[in-house]
């Protein structure tokens, strides 16, 4: 049995992860989704609470065949021990799935067999440009799954990042 890990912040989770797990469930037995920066929210670069994301990738997450396993993983801010925080707070896993340099390079230096796939429509799927249309009141429900439109208006989640924005004077970071 393989079990597969994936990770990203999901502010929101859009159409681009949903082929990301779905490539990755093709591969795997079970997927563990990390939701990184958990302890982030209410800032326009991460809106949503680590609870919030939670119910986004379970409601998606019902509809795929491979068993899945969604844990919070708070930000540390020591790149040096980070893997072992991640599986400390994640179930044991095989392979690691991921395409930003700096977790591939700390999973492999840890010994850890990471794969990486091209990116899914990765111009028009960026959470950022995402955040940014929901600020400016443009449509942005197209990029994302129904799923987490759902939870997005649930709680209120445009208001929330437009009350932020208006208050983050200094720019998104």
């Amino acid at each position: 049995m393989t079990r597969g890990f994936y990770i990203g912040r999901f502010q929101p989770f859009h159409d681009g992860h949903d082929e990301m797990v779905a490539r990755i469930a093709e591969a795997v037995d079970e997927l563990v989704v990390g939701i990184g920066s958990a302890d982030a929210s209410h800032t326009v670069r991460n809106p949503f609470t680590a609870g919030e994301r939670i119910m986004m990738l379970s409601r998606v997450l019902e509809h795929v065949d491979t068993r899945t396993y969604v844990v919070p993983i708070e930000d540390i801010e020591r790149n040096s021990v980070w893997v072992s925080h991640v599986k400390s707070m994640s179930p044991d896993f095989d392979v690691a799935f991921s395409n930003n340099p700096l977790v591939v390079r700390l999973l492999e230096e840890a010994g850890i067999e990471v794969r990486q796939s091209e990116m899914y429509k990765r111009d028009d799927l960026k959470g950022s440009k995402i955040r940014r249309r929901m600020i400016a009141g443009e449509d942005w429900t197209h990029l994302v799954p129904a799923e987490v439109v759902s939870v997005v208006e649930e709680v209120d989640g445009v208001e929330r990042l437009r009350a932020v924005a208006s208050d983050d004077v200094g720019g998104e970071d």
